[in-house]
């Protein structure tokens, strides 16, 4: 049985949509939990799912493992008749650039298209954390709440940032080409990310924004801006409702 962790909005309230995480390298769905709970206090269904095992020398059978569990998540997290939509797939790290290559290859992908994706800590072609815990701990986050959780949980991998993401499935996501509305976010101080590259991503996909993380590292769904972060996350899923139009326009006064 596959595992998941569910976070459920307050009890009452009208669930207005389903969100997927797929966590990246040396991550365990407990690695989501804060940010599953600050999106289900928002009313939305949060799954995180396990990390995908990509083998570099099959990534369509990975993406095909990959394709197959998301099906399965996806089922029996609402009532009878499915997924409460939006469905939303989040993916960080390597589980981003898993999503980005899945939804962006040739056909017709091996999973029902979401409505929409989030991509956080897009790896770029830059070495891994190259070090002892606390160095990796550096690259990941300066949270301390967030290092305490990746340190205390045995499940957590470390020195898995070291692990190449397969350069087939990188090359995947660069050239593919996806047409569901993505939220790309990016900490401006995560030295595994290729900003230039994810600049190009997000002027070249039909309907890609991205946002950058003031001081935020590899982690940015779990760095000291976590809350702004998930305000951004709840922003964009609120958005879907409006045709990808903001809500609330905002217009200052020049200091």
């Amino acid at each position: 049985m596959t595992r998941y962790d569910d976070h459920h909005g307050p009890e009452g309230l009208r669930v207005r949509g389903t969100v997927l995480v797929v966590p990246g390298r040396g991550e365990t769905p407990a690695t989501y939990a804060r940010f599953g709970r600050r999106l289900a206090a928002d009313a939305y269904r949060v799954r995180v799912v396990e990390a995908p095992l990509l083998d570099a020398g099959d990534p369509a059978a990975s993406l095909d493992r990959l394709a197959g569990r998301l099906s399965e998540a996806v089922e029996n997290t609402g009532p009878r008749d499915g997924a409460v939509r939006p469905v939303v797939l989040v993916g960080a790290d390597s589980g981003a650039a898993a999503l980005a290559a899945l939804l962006g290859r040739a056909g017709a992908p091996a999973v029902r298209p979401p409505d929409a994706l989030v991509l956080a800590g897009l790896p770029g072609r830059t070495g891994g954390a190259a070090g002892a815990w606390d160095r990796e701990l550096d690259v990941r986050t300066a949270c301390p709440a967030h290092r305490g959780v990746l340190t205390q949980d045995p499940r957590v991998r470390r020195g898995a940032l070291d692990e190449a993401v397969p350069e087939s499935l990188l090359a995947a996501a660069d050239e593919g080409e996806v047409t569901v509305p993505v939220l790309l976010l990016t900490g401006d101080a995560d030295p595994l990310a290729d900003h230039e590259a994810l600049v190009r991503t997000a002027t070249s996909w039909p309907r890609a924004r991205l946002s950058v993380v003031h001081g935020a590292h590899h982690d940015v769904l779990n760095d000291l801006q976590h809350r702004s972060v998930a305000a951004e996350v709840v922003t964009f899923l609120e958005t879907l409702r409006n045709e990808l139009r903001p809500l609330i326009t905002v217009r200052s006064s020049p200091w």
